[in-house]
């Protein structure tokens, strides 16, 4: 595997993801170093801003309340992420469509991004929560993208968020838009990309009429 990586058309891919993680990383560290936590700056009047927060839950503010919860899932994005890169990989090698396999790449650098927060910056940045076993994998995801459009409290009867302040739409940080646009392509361009037959629009059968000898 490592030949066919050093070939360019395997490499190119992999070298997106590395730009990804790399400029991710490098915003969150200038967020953290140059803003205090909750502040903002406004970019475009008052709905885009840079807002520094920390997250600590799951997808869609769904958390695991759990001792071992958030190491349990750190491993987990570690594993999903080895998982990602070989099968990057493995479509290269069978020469997918090209848009795929950059699609991939955008998500693969994406969720690598995160968990590098993750993984260390309970350690680099002493963010892990206080009750934490170990600042180990219970490291806080920087987000600082906000663009407000709407925030208010969910009725009480909806599941999960019920009784929450939520936004409409989420703070995030270049890695989760970067899966987000993986996955948005995907969707969009499947039918190219995985080579889904069109349906037949103008079908011709070449059997002949059959003839009846109803009365007129």
């Amino acid at each position: 595997m490592s030949k066919q990586l050093m070939n360019s058309k395997y490499l190119k891919y992999y070298v997106l993801s590395l730009l990804v993680i790399l400029l991710d990383q490098l915003i969150k560290l200038c967020v953290h170093n140059n803003m205090p936590l909750h502040s903002e700056i406004p970019v475009f009047g008052d709905w885009f801003k840079i807002l520094y927060i920390l997250n600590n839950v799951m997808t869609f503010g769904i958390k695991l309340d759990w001792e071992y919860g958030k190491l349990l899932l750190t491993s987990f994005r570690l594993l999903a992420m080895v998982g990602i890169g070989y099968y990057l990989y493995y479509l290269a090698k069978n020469k997918v469509h090209p848009g795929l396999l950059w699609s991939i790449a955008l998500i693969l650098g994406g969720a690598m991004g995160n968990v590098i927060d993750s993984t260390f910056y309970g350690v680099l940045l002493d963010n892990a929560s206080p009750e934490a076993i170990t600042p180990w994998f219970h490291g806080k995801v920087v987000d600082m993208f906000y663009l407000d459009i709407w925030e208010g409290v969910v009725a009480d009867w909806v599941p999960v968020w019920g009784g929450r302040m939520l936004h409409l739409w989420p703070i995030f940080n270049l890695a989760d838009a970067s899966i987000f646009i993986g996955v948005a392509l995907i969707l969009i361009m499947q039918r190219k990309f995985f080579n889904v037959p069109q349906p037949a629009t103008n079908y011709q059968s070449d059997q002949k009429p059959i003839e009846t000898n109803l009365p007129a």
